[in-house]
């Protein structure tokens, strides 16, 4: 499998990364981000503002930055934990026999940071949400990728992760930070200069990595990297440059 695209416009938002400009900084000396921090997100009323949490608050606000005023616009969120934080917090609640809030449960689930992000904009557009393990940020791409070929001139893709929180926080297998990145992505056109996503049966075992997958494809796409390879789970991904 194969798709290609060209990265129409870019936001992100990390602790202690919160520009364009710091971004580019950092792809020159890329460590993994550490702490907490939630953006202000002014575009969103305080009422829809305080259902989210930081994570919630990260992926809305660069989905925002990147997407504009622009209504309408196939939307695909892409997450491998989502907001794990309050699903954990409703398993102890059921643990100790305590009643489980459905607002609480309506806001745990995996979509549920793109349904309060188009409610918000009052934007019917498309909007989902994915989750393929170590290599959701893939997973968001290629369905944008079906999209994008379904005729949706472009897409915006959302990738978001936080560390996993309490007794979760056992089962990671790769670094753990905050961060979410949009994407507007769009097919090439001819001789256009674009990037390559392909699946790499060849690709060796992930050695121990700076950064988790989701991250590392921002830091490739922000650099000059020819390429980049990596094997998460049981699949393996190649990016590649192409000029045309």
């Amino acid at each position: 499998m194969k798709i290609a695209f060209v990265i129409k416009r870019w936001a992100a938002y990390a602790p202690g990364l919160t520009h364009p400009e710091d971004w580019l900084a950092w792809v020159a000396k890329p460590t993994l981000p550490c702490g907490a921090a939630a953006p202000d997100l002014p575009e969103m009323a305080a009422m829809a503002r305080r259902r989210l949490d930081a994570l919630g608050r990260m992926a809305v606000q660069v989905a925002w930055w990147c997407q504009g005023d622009d209504l309408g616009m196939p939307v695909v969120f892409a997450s491998r934990y989502g907001d794990a934080a309050r699903s954990l917090d409703l398993l102890a609640e059921l643990a100790d026999g305590q009643p489980v809030s459905p607002t609480a449960f309506g806001l745990s689930v995996h979509n549920a940071i793109g349904a309060i992000y188009s409610i918000a904009r009052g934007d019917h557009g498309n909007h989902l949400a994915v989750a393929g393990g170590a290599g959701s940020a893939a997973a968001g791409l290629v369905e944008a990728a079906g999209l994008l070929a379904d005729g949706a001139p472009e897409v915006l893709v959302v990738c978001y992760d936080a560390p996993l929180p309490g007794a979760y926080a056992h089962f990671h297998d790769e670094p753990a930070s905050a961060y979410a990145w949009a994407w507007r992505v769009a097919q090439p056109a001819a001789n256009e200069p674009h990037i390559e996503l392909a699946v790499d049966d060849a690709a060796a075992a992930d050695v121990p990595q700076a950064l988790p997958f989701g991250l590392d494809l921002l830091r490739f796409a922000l650099s000059a990297d020819p390429s980049l390879t990596r094997k998460v789970g049981s699949t393996g991904w190649t990016l590649r440059r192409r000029h045309g």
